[in-house]
């Protein structure tokens, strides 16, 4: 492992190992200082150690959660766009790779352009089921695994609400990235040594 976050330290990230989501959640919390602008991406990682709530619960920072329930779809988009102008970008990763490769797909495009560029700092929540051999590896899991439980569980979604299921993989996986290295000490990576998310 040391070799591991050696070689992602290298690639410009700061590297938290931690062993459960409840650390991990610990960990994300003190990196939200009050007064903070906080933009979202789509993660199922963020949501299963606790750290969505925790956003949307805390009233000393600003958050721009186009996941709110009842806002338009223009309100939605808003709020990506301001997401992305943000202190701090929290996010999951659908693919890391042993040479620090993080690999993403989007529908529309706002995670992955914020990991790129844009938000001050990223927090990227990254369990051990998410680390993968190599770049094309990475685009495989993607594509084999995360897309495609993501369709299934936005269409889950639609049908809870009475909507008509209308995501593929066409329109859930059509924009890709991969950053092998970043301005130094923007992403922070926090590993954790269980399965989340997709």
């Amino acid at each position: 492992m040391s070799d591991f976050i050696n070689t992602l330290e290298n690639c410009g990230y700061i590297v938290h190992s931690v062993k459960t989501k409840e650390e991990a959640l610990t960990l994300s919390k003190s990196m939200i200082k009050e007064g903070m602008s906080v933009g979202l991406g789509g993660s199922t990682s963020v949501d299963q150690i606790g750290l969505l709530s925790h956003l949307i619960e805390r009233k000393d920072i600003t958050l721009f959660n186009q996941y709110e329930t009842g806002i338009s779809m223009d309100e939605n988009k808003n709020r990506r766009r301001k997401g992305m102008l943000t202190d701090i970008f929290v996010t999951g990763t659908n693919a890391l790779t042993l040479d620090g490769k993080l690999v993403n797909a989007d529908g529309s495009g706002n995670r992955v352009a914020a990991m790129i560029f844009g938000p001050k700092k990223v927090l990227v929540i990254v369990g051990k089921n998410k680390i993968v051999n190599t770049l094309e590896d990475g685009f495989k899991r993607l594509m084999d695994i995360a897309a495609v439980k993501n369709v299934d569980r936005m269409n889950n979604k639609s049908i809870s609400m009475g909507k008509k299921p209308r995501h593929n993989l066409d329109n859930i996986a059509n924009k890709f990235s991969y950053i092998k290295a970043d301005e130094k000490d923007r992403i922070t990576l926090i590993l954790v040594d269980e399965e989340l998310g997709y």
